[in-house]
């Protein structure tokens, strides 16, 4: 699953690693920074969008799905 977010540095990434790595349902995650989007990246093992976006609102960072093409 991919998304937009306004995590653009280090700092970002720091405040919402605990809210995913302690949510269950993802296998591995990350965040591309120096994608424009700034893209997240999530590999889910059961999480579905909905929770992502929820978890990522809840950390304080705009979120939203990324189209795919």
């Amino acid at each position: 699953m991919k998304f937009k977010t306004n995590i653009n540095c280090g700092g970002c990434i720091k405040s919402v690693t605990p809210h995913l790595n302690n949510a269950a349902g993802i296998s591995e995650w990350n965040v591309d920074t120096d994608n424009v989007d700034k893209i997240l990246t999530v590999v889910s093992n059961g999480i579905t969008e909905e929770e992502v976006i929820e978890i990522i609102q809840k950390a304080g960072f705009k979120i939203e799905a990324a189209q795919t093409e």
